[in-house]
């Protein structure tokens, strides 16, 4: 039986939790929408709701960090 991924608990990176094995809920055809439909956007979510791993995600996909990505939506 293989070993279940590790939860993110305070993972703020989405390049760490993608490198180091962690849970992740592939969310990103949702960014790629926002991207390729938006102009602009105010993103309002309580504390601890992941702005700052959304931010981070934002970061790779136009820093071109591609092998980030593979296996998700956004590749």
């Amino acid at each position: 039986m293989p070993k279940p991924p590790k939860l993110p608990i305070g993972i703020q990176t989405f390049e760490r939790l993608r490198e180091e094995g962690y849970l992740y809920v592939d969310k990103t055809k949702y960014l790629v929408d926002l991207i390729d439909n938006g102009k602009f956007y105010f993103l309002s979510r309580p504390r601890r709701f992941g702005k700052s791993l959304t931010i981070s995600t934002f970061d790779a996909l136009f820093s071109g960090k591609k092998e980030l990505f593979r296996g998700l939506a956004a590749e």
